[in-house]
């Protein structure tokens, strides 16, 4: 599969944009960008978003290769739906949904290190649901802070200023399920 910061760099110089007017159209600097495009950077999912409204495509387009793939519901752990190493803060990041047109959620298992947190807090439209399977997690929610543990969810509209922090020295692990769908 051709890497996202590659088909990044790949629609943007097919669209003649440059690196500087991709910046201007996402308030990201052209160095971040041309860090990314060549892969030495990671990213968040926030400035990915960003990045394709300003190239005015789907995130969905930046991860499927293959357009049949639509109609798929089942998710199997073979599939190749991963999306492994997107955040470095991550020590894992999967796909759950099916795959078909007219979704409206995207559900994702996510493995977050002991002791870090997600990305800068941000804002989205739509809704975030996530489930603690391993792991106790810290949520600031417009600078109101929800201590959330095994067993226990949280679920908030994400036009809402939001972050998240492993507080624990062990893995956290949770569902989560946003909407609008991001891939």
């Amino acid at each position: 599969m051709e890497s996202v910061s590659s088909k990044i760099r790949k629609i943007r110089r097919e669209n003649n944009i440059t690196l500087k007017e991709l910046s201007e159209r996402t308030e990201l600097s052209v160095s971040f960008l041309s860090q990314f495009e060549r892969g030495v950077s990671s990213i968040t999912l926030v400035s990915l978003k960003k990045i394709a409204e300003a190239l005015h495509i789907t995130m969905r387009d930046l991860f499927d290769d293959e357009p049949e793939s639509y109609g798929s519901f089942v998710h199997r752990e073979s599939d190749g739906t991963g999306i492994m190493g997107l955040e470095k803060k991550y020590a894992g990041y999967e796909r759950l949904s099916g795959r078909f047109e007219g979704r409206r959620l995207e559900s994702l298992l996510l493995r977050m290190e002991p002791l870090r947190s997600d990305f800068e807090p941000c804002t989205h439209e739509g809704e975030e649901f996530i489930y603690i399977l391993e792991g106790t997690a810290k949520f600031t929610v417009e600078g109101k802070e929800y201590v959330v543990t095994e067993g226990e969810s949280i679920h908030y509209p994400s036009t809402l200023l939001h972050s998240i922090v492993n507080i624990e020295d062990r893995e956290l692990v949770f569902l989560c399920i946003v909407t609008p769908t991001i891939f």
